[in-house]
């Protein structure tokens, strides 16, 4: 069945799935074995996945899946550098940037990642040495499309200004938060950026503008539009918001935005999740959205869910843009 859609991103080899695989799961942090659920995704058409240095051993899990299966030019994966030190400690630089890479290629049991992009930002660091370092990364083999995960826009815009006057490649990749559900803070700390609601209204018309590749973390919420939290549950949503959602997501607004995705679930005989993936999927943005399951019939739903018809009317009906959803 599967019906997944692709993109082209500049110096990506493969076209890419609009749904990449999410490897920030507890199984993967432990770095288990999770070779059936990759098969699954991948014969789903799933060809990307998410990980990152910071990701505990998830890379030791993909590593040794594409050891085993032989896959690897069938697969997109991306992975990210630069996460601070748990005690603060900023590591937006050239040698931990090069460390990082050099420890995730050897996880990851390959010679090359087809998206390579800062997990952090140091607004401290000039654009310059960081260019210069993932072109020399990009011209030796190692990777191919970069850029920046929790980057604002003006930043990016630096990086690649400079690229353009050095004659060097620039930011392809853009990685914020961004989901129906509107964060109220920085729900990781240390610079998680957010395109999401009206109050990042700028950065998000940034990203439909400019037509960077936009990579969405978190685009269901953390659990918020996962079918498992009822919009009546505002009381007890910790039994399935961990505390980063609770922190983030747990309001009043995001709640009412769930309920209206229950109405309009019930209405197109969808589920919770595939209403919010649709929403996701109607903005107007170059969009590839992580998601993270373990089940293949999951992951169905949401490929369909790319599929699924919303008027302009819903989308602002779902976003409390309007009171009705007609």
């Amino acid at each position: 069945m599967s019906n997944m859609k692709y993109a082209r991103i500049p110096h990506v080899s493969k076209p890419v799935s609009r749904i990449l695989y999410g490897t920030a799961s507890d199984s993967f942090l432990a770095g288990e074995d999770e070779n059936a659920a990759l098969d699954a995704m991948l014969s789903l058409g799933v060809n990307a996945i998410d990980t990152a240095r910071q990701y505990g051993r998830s890379e030791n899990s993909i590593g040794r899946w594409l050891s085993s299966r032989g896959c690897r030019d069938q697969v997109v994966l991306l992975s990210k550098c630069g996460h601070h030190s748990e005690d603060g400690t900023r590591r937006v630089n050239p040698k931990e940037m090069q460390k990082d890479l050099a420890e995730s290629l050897s996880s990851l049991c390959t010679d090359y990642i087809d998206i390579y992009i800062l997990h952090r930002d140091d607004p401290d660091v000039p654009v310059d040495a960081i260019v210069e370092t993932f072109n020399d990364m990009h011209a030796a083999g190692k990777i191919g499309a970069f850029g920046g995960s929790n980057w604002s826009s003006g930043r990016i815009e630096a990086a690649n200004e400079y690229a353009y006057a050095h004659n060097l490649i620039p930011f392809e990749v853009s990685s914020p938060n961004f989901g129906l559900a509107e964060p109220i803070c920085d729900m990781w700390g240390g610079g998680s950026l957010s395109i999401a609601g009206k109050s990042n209204e700028a950065e998000r018309k940034w990203h439909q503008k400019t037509r960077i590749a936009t990579v969405a973390h978190s685009s269901l919420g953390r659990g918020m539009f996962s079918g498992k939290l009822k919009s009546s549950e505002y009381d007890t949503a910790s039994r399935v918001l961990d505390s980063f959602a609770m922190k983030g997501y747990h309001t009043p607004e995001n709640f009412e935005r769930l309920r209206r995705c229950e109405i309009l679930a019930e209405a197109k005989h969808a589920s919770v999740p595939q209403i919010a993936m649709s929403w996701i999927f109607h903005q107007d943005l170059n969009l590839f959205a992580v998601v993270s399951t373990s089940k293949a019939s999951r992951m169905q739903e949401n490929i369909d869910a790319m599929n699924l018809s919303l008027t302009e009317q819903e989308s602002r009906y779902l976003d409390l843009k309007t009171d009705t959803p007609e």
